[in-house]
């Protein structure tokens, strides 16, 4: 869509991963471009780790490199956005005030960046795509090499859209999809013409821009590789697992929960203890020790010659400035003084550090202050747990619904700490599981996927944008288990409410006269 003039040379421009874990400016910028990007093995590697550093990067005011390195959308944006529409982390200062106070306009640049850079791995997704069909045709690699090529591209394109559509369009479940989604872009802008044709395309039905996720995941499925070369890898590149981890999460998002049990049950054991492809829970906080545990599914890589400045690193913007952090994100005492966290759970006391003199307490997630080099968790095996759980509960099967749900939380146990063990009652496990999922995805951009998806849920609903505290409130003495009556001067916004969406940018609508009659509501 809009900036996409740069893509229409196709690669150039790119910071070009090797075939490790770094980032690397192995040739000349101007020099892959997408006459050349499909001639070889080797060209046609550094091009999709092309698509995977454009997801993990982004631009930022129309800034490559250091100086723009935002983490757009999926380096660190996907979670300190979506953490900020949510209620239980606390901004400190200003800088992420407009998605926390929801004052976002047409102009904002967060919505516009998330925007702008999705659209551009999509198009860079789209550009690849036709490479690979064609270095097949041309046997430049062998059809399943190209095919397992294409399936990566086709699994970032899902993943995007499905990002993107939790944002700018109404959940699933509201009207079974019938309101307006996304553009869906299938064609690679790589001329002026294609460039024309797609800038005229308006808003899919969220219905058929779910149809054409599942249709990428599909796809990657059946043609990505199980496991690959490496540990670091595995993690950071698609896989068939990373495919099917999604598609819970999408069909869970539709309130398809048979559909979720399905996917699910391909890389999960029917019993504990609970395993499949690989995958397995690791003791406490073993995802964050280890970047490429069993638990980690697929994240978005990050090194000390590759990753994200001070201003979006997730280390620097969540960490504790008694550590060295900028400390820009803090836990709120919304989550943090509730009794279902039972009081003895090691997360409590493991992972989160207060900060100076006023107390306020941030996560030790991610911990790299120097080189920045945490990864960006986007699926976790704890995630296709407890989506396996919930899609179970929601369809009566509470016993094993309440294992899952237990295999996740009885890592955390200490003291006085007990087992669920099984809850017999279907909504009463499907609330367990819903504070469950608080709790466990704490400062990892999961929060608004739960208040999206389960709006108009007639028992679990949020009911819109819950209110928030701001940081001026808060202090060391605010955190106290069971102190919840909390003054919150951040507002509550009801779900009927314009700002439950965000806008489609001003710089999108100015160019696409059908988008601009598709605007959302409001703006």
């Amino acid at each position: 869509m809009r900036n996409l003039k740069y893509l229409v040379l196709g690669f150039c421009g790119l910071f070009l991963m090797s075939c490790e874990d770094d980032v690397l400016e192995v040739v000349p910028k101007d020099a892959l471009a997408e006459n050349t990007a499909f001639v070889s093995a080797s060209t046609i590697e550094l091009a999709i780790n092309g698509v995977y550093d454009a997801a993990q990067s982004g631009f930022y005011r129309g800034s490559e490199g250091v100086a723009g390195n935002r983490g757009y959308i999926f380096g660190a944006a996907h979670i300190q956005q979506a953490d900020m529409r949510g209620e239980d982390m606390l901004l400190i200062n200003t800088f992420y005030g407009i998605t926390y106070q929801a004052t976002y306009n047409t102009t904002s640049e967060n919505n516009r960046y998330f925007w702008e850079n999705g659209y551009r791995v999509n198009n860079l997704a789209n550009l690849f795509i036709v490479g690979a069909e064609q270095a097949i045709e041309g046997e430049v690699i062998d059809e399943p090499t190209g095919l397992a090529y294409i399936a990566e591209a086709r699994f970032l394109r899902a993943l995007t859209y499905h990002e993107m559509v939790l944002h700018f369009a109404r959940p699933y479940t509201d009207g079974n999809g019938s309101n307006p989604g996304l553009p869906i872009v299938l064609s690679a802008n790589n001329g002026p013409a294609a460039v024309e044709e797609n800038e005229g395309l308006g808003r899919s039905t969220v219905a058929e821009t779910y149809a054409q996720i599942l249709a990428d995941l599909d796809f990657a499925e059946a043609n990505l590789p199980e496991s690959r070369a490496s540990a670091i890898l595995t993690t950071t590149r698609a896989t068939s697992g990373a495919a099917i981890a999604l598609k819970t999460r999408v069909y869970l998002h539709m309130g398809d929960y048979a559909n979720v049990i399905t996917e699910g049950n391909k890389i999960v054991s029917a019993g504990a203890p609970f395993t499949g492809s690989g995958y397995a829970l690791e003791a406490a906080f073993g995802p964050f020790e280890d970047n490429t545990s069993d638990e980690s599914i697929f994240s978005m890589n990050m090194s000390a010659n590759d990753n994200l400045n001070v201003n979006s690193a997730l280390a620097n913007m969540y960490g504790s400035s008694s550590l060295g952090a900028r400390g820009e994100v803090a836990i709120s005492p919304i989550i943090w003084n509730e009794t279902f966290w039972d009081a003895d759970d090691i997360r409590r006391s493991a992972t989160f550090v207060a900060a100076g003199a006023n107390g306020r307490l941030f996560t030790t997630k991610y911990n790299d202050y120097v080189n920045n080099a945490d990864f960006s968790p986007i699926l976790r095996y704890a995630e296709v747990l407890l989506n396996l759980a919930e899609a179970e509960a929601r369809r009566g099967n509470t016993g094993r619904g309440s294992d899952l749900l237990n295999a996740v939380r009885d890592r955390y146990i200490s003291g006085g700490m007990t087992s669920y063990g099984t809850i017999a009652d279907a909504n009463t496990l499907t609330q367990r599981i819903l504070q469950e999922r608080r709790i466990e995805y704490l400062a990892e951009g999961q929060r608004w996927k739960d208040i999206h998806r389960l709006a108009l849920d007639p028992n679990f609903s949020t009911g819109g944008i819950p209110a928030k505290m701001l940081s001026a409130d808060v202090s060391g003495s605010t955190y106290e288990i069971g102190t919840t009556d909390l003054t919150k001067n951040v507002g509550f916004i009801p779900y009927a409410d314009f700002r439950f969406l965000w806008p489609l940018p001003a710089t999108e609508v100015a160019i696409n006269p059908t988008l601009a009659a598709q605007q959302n509501p409001g703006y």
